[in-house]
């Protein structure tokens, strides 16, 4: 039988022919009884007729049948979409505040497997690619800068949950792979009352498949797929629900893919590496459903993804070690898809969670939960840091080339343990649906570097070893611990006052406190061993109101706030400082807590076979919490902005038009600046913070479409055309690239000009990201149970730049990051 991902209104139109094929059978079947028994002489040609008769209706009985099965198994585009959004089941239309849930089938059919593919189908979410297994999370506008990878304190401003499960560490939150996933919901605005601390701006949720009793059946998929100047790809993936009696249910969900690489590293003797940047990703979800009675439904599951990489989506424009300005080394034009490396630059991310769902229906009207997760993470990075290195030992110091082209591997390591606890009472009666509930965490984080510059030591005559850690040829070395515990009581209720009117209150209190010590050593840091702690406790507030104009249409009105943890600076690296940088950036040891008040009105409404919403939205954020690099110091640090703001329109529009074709289109605009200005010690601006400068990372306008035509052929075939599009603006990646003077690099800046005397005296580039265009397409055929899918990510093979990657404030490099060329594929899926 035909199983279309598509529109409702095939469906509907398989289900009307039915009807009437059904009545048309019947009455021919009752037409010869009627004949027969009004006339007792039946004709040789009465008898023939009836005949006919019977063999019209069998044969109508087989078309009914064969449509009503195919009705019962077509999944619906624009069916009812029931969320968790604030923890209890409800229709997408009756939740009272901004949300979007693309489904698992919308989103494969558009071509998204992670986070990122979200974002580019849900406007209002944005997410800063920052390498492989690495992506930051932004809604509506609020962002405080890219975070890096020696910034482990930062918190998030989005919460990303899986299921009920917390997996939101900031930098190090996983990117899960989309795979079995039922929805993601996308809730926009701040949700602290009900997800706590990191969900500022609104809170992210994997959904996924869970175990279905009596129910034995499973997918499989295989992936082909080639990029532009770039290497094979693919990936297979398979998942099977088993029922184990009528009481219990286990479901497996596997997966693999490789992403083939399209970024060539040129190397020191000009020799190129192709195709360096090639990741994979592996993992699997089990999980075990048993119910022992109606009341009672345990879940543990068991997570485990591994991301591995050969290399980053880096662009290098500029590095002080290959560039065509030099005269006494090799000149070096890098193309667009090219980067300078002396050595590679793998990547592992490994992440384990296990978890335990318990539901007890304590009544009709009352529900007790249990979630209990226990999460692990181990990060492995390799950065090939000998630019940086360079800029130092051959550019501040003034070493020979022995010294500074000496190979400088920076090993960065990760260790995250997350433990949580949260239990909940709702309840509902006629009038009232409410929930109420507790949540605990606790954290531990171990995060160091290593700068081992193999024979540094002999070449410069330089001493290394030091006393915390930095042995001999260890430039720099570090081990941060980091402790974090919290503890919430959260309860929210809403009341229906008329059967047009309903008010919605909640209320959390929080209490949280962070211990960290902090060990740097080597010749580029302070040497030091310093313990630190910080804390915070508050209460965050929400309150809804929600008016149903008619059956159809409502009008949402909310005020909200979110807040995002303080934290514990690291320490300068103050031997590589300039005198000036040193005292615009000492000081600032700690940052505290960030907090949003959100005022948003919103409308939604089904008109005809569709929906459409509208949000309009104005945030107020108390103290951003700003990432600043930190000039010459080579060292991130993060201000608070006391005041900044963020206001914008989302608009979300969904149509079946017809039985063959739908569409949707989403739009939102976005001003988000800083309210305030941040001076340094000489009176002077800092790092761009500067009243009326844009909020990094996030576009002023997004716009996303996509439409689906399909026609069916008989009963057994259909055949569909999806394309998809993805607008996004231009952005920056920090505050600090709006500073006055960025974008110009100073050649003559070190004493040991590296390469020089230079052809020129600066390097110049926008630091701007501009806006870019993505559009995608998919053709493909179902044939009863399978599924065959061409398709064609980024047809117009357009770089897009992701992010600025500098170092040492881009005197010693300047790269973007960027995403994948056009890529062709094909897709097979079976169901059994």
């Amino acid at each position: 039988m035909v199983e279309s991902p598509y529109s409702a209104n095939v469906v509907r139109r398989l289900r009307r022919s039915g009807i009437l094929v059904a009545i048309m059978a019947g009455a021919l079947a009752i037409s010869p009884i009627l004949v027969a028994a009004a006339q007792a002489q039946a004709t040789d040609q009465a008898t023939e007729d009836a005949k006919k008769a019977a063999d019209a209706k069998k044969e109508a009985d087989e078309k009914a049948a064969a449509a009503a099965k195919q009705a019962e198994e077509t999944p619906q585009v624009n069916e009812e979409i029931t969320v968790t959004a604030r923890k209890r089941e409800e229709n997408i239309q009756s939740v009272p505040f901004s949300v979007a849930a693309p489904g698992e089938e919308t989103l494969r059919n558009r071509g998204a497997d992670n986070i990122e593919g979200v974002a580019a189908n849900v406007v209002g979410l944005t997410v800063q690619n920052l390498g492989p297994g690495q992506s930051q999370v932004a809604l509506r506008g609020v962002s405080a800068g890219q975070i890096v990878r020696d910034q482990p304190g930062v918190k998030e401003q989005v919460g990303i949950y899986l299921d009920e499960s917390v997996i939101s560490l900031s930098l190090f939150t996983p990117d899960i792979d989309l795979f079995d996933i039922s929805r993601v919901e996308v809730l926009r605005g701040p949700q602290g009352t009900l997800f706590g601390s990191g969900s500022l701006t609104g809170t992210v949720r994997y959904i996924s498949n869970q175990p279905e009793l009596g129910k034995t059946d499973g997918a499989a998929e295989l992936t082909l797929n080639d990029s532009t100047g770039g290497e094979v790809g693919g990936g297979a993936k398979v998942v099977a629900n088993a029922a184990l009696g009528d009481k219990a249910a286990l479901r497996v969900a596997a997966y693999y893919s490789n992403n083939g690489g399209y970024i060539d590293a040129v190397q020191p003797n000009l020799s190129v590496k192709k195709n360096v940047n090639s990741n994979d990703r592996k993992g699997a979800r089990v999980a075990l459903r048993f119910q022992p009675n109606d009341g009672l439904t345990i879940t543990p599951r068991l997570v485990y993804q591994e991301v591995t990489a050969d290399g980053w989506n880096r662009r290098d424009v500029y590095n002080i070690l290959a560039n065509p300005y030099t005269t006494t080394r090799p000149a070096v034009h890098l193309g667009e898809w090219e980067q300078f490396t002396q050595i590679a630059e793998p990547f592992t991310d490994k992440f384990t969670l296990g978890d335990l769902n318990i539901n007890y229906k304590i009544s009709d009207a009352m529900n007790f939960t249990s979630v209990t997760s226990y999460s692990d993470r181990k990060v492995l990075v390799v950065r090939d840091a000998t630019a940086l290195t360079a800029s130092i030992t051959g550019g501040s110091i003034g070493l020979p080339p022995a010294a500074y082209n000496i190979n400088a591997p920076l090993d960065d390591k990760t260790t995250a343990k997350m433990f949580t606890q949260e239990v909940r009472l709702a309840g509902e009666n006629q009038n009232v649906n409410w929930l109420g509930g507790a949540f605990y965490s606790d954290i531990k984080r171990e995060y160091g570097q290593s700068l081992f510059v193999n024979g540094f030591e002999n070449v410069s005559g330089i001493p290394t070893a030091g006393h915390f850690g930095a042995g001999k040829d260890i430039l720099f070395f570090s081990d941060l611990s980091y402790k974090f515990k919290q503890f919430a009581l959260f309860g929210e209720g809403t009341i229906a006052i008329t059967d047009k009117f309903d008010l919605t209150g909640g209320l959390r209190y929080y209490d949280f406190k962070e211990d960290r010590t902090q060990v740097f050593d080597g010749i580029f840091a302070d040497p030091a061993s310093k313990p630190g702690t910080t804390k915070a406790n508050g209460v965050v507030p929400r309150l809804i109101a929600s008016y149903k104009v008619s059956s159809d249409t409502s009008i949402n009105a909310q005020i909200s706030k979110g807040f995002r943890l303080g934290g514990i600076n690291d320490q300068l690296n103050v031997p590589l400082c300039t005198a000036a940088d040193l005292a615009a950036y000492s000081g600032h040891d700690n940052w505290k807590n960030e907090t949003a008040w959100n005022y948003e009105v919103g409308t939604k409404s089904r008109v005809g076979r569709g929906t459409v919403g509208v949000s309009a939205y104005y945030m107020k954020i108390n103290d951003l919490q700003a990432t600043v690099t930190a000039g010459s110091c080579s060292s991130r640090l993060v201000f608070n902005v006391p005041q900044a703001s963020s206001k914008g329109l989302e608009l979300e529009l969904a149509q079946d038009v017809n039985s063959n074709f739908d569409y949707s289109l989403s739009a939102s605009f976005n001003d988000s600046k800083l309210d305030s200005t941040v001076f340094d010690t000489s009176g002077h601006i800092l790092a761009g913070i500067k009243k009326g400068n844009r909020l990094p990372t996030v576009p002023k306008l997004q716009v996303q479409a996509a439409a689906t035509y399909q026609h069916t052929i008989g009963t057994d075939l259909l055949g569909y055309l999806t394309g998809s599009y993805q607008h996004v603006g231009s952005r920056f990646t920090q505050i600090g690239d709006q500073a006055a003077g960025f974008g110009t690099v100073d050649l003559n800046s070190f004493a040991g000009k590296i390469g020089g005397p230079f052809t020129q005296s600066t390097f110049t580039f926008d630091p701007e990201l501009p806006a870019y265009d993505i559009f995608n397409l998919r053709f493909g055929v179902l044939i009863n149970k399978w599924e065959f899918a061409l398709f064609v990510n980024n047809v117009s093979d357009k770089q897009a730049l992701l992010a600025l990657d500098q170092e040492r404030g881009t005197r010693a490099r300047v790269a973007f990051l960027t995403n994948t060329p056009r890529t062709f594929g094909l897709t097979t899926r079976l169901k059994f």
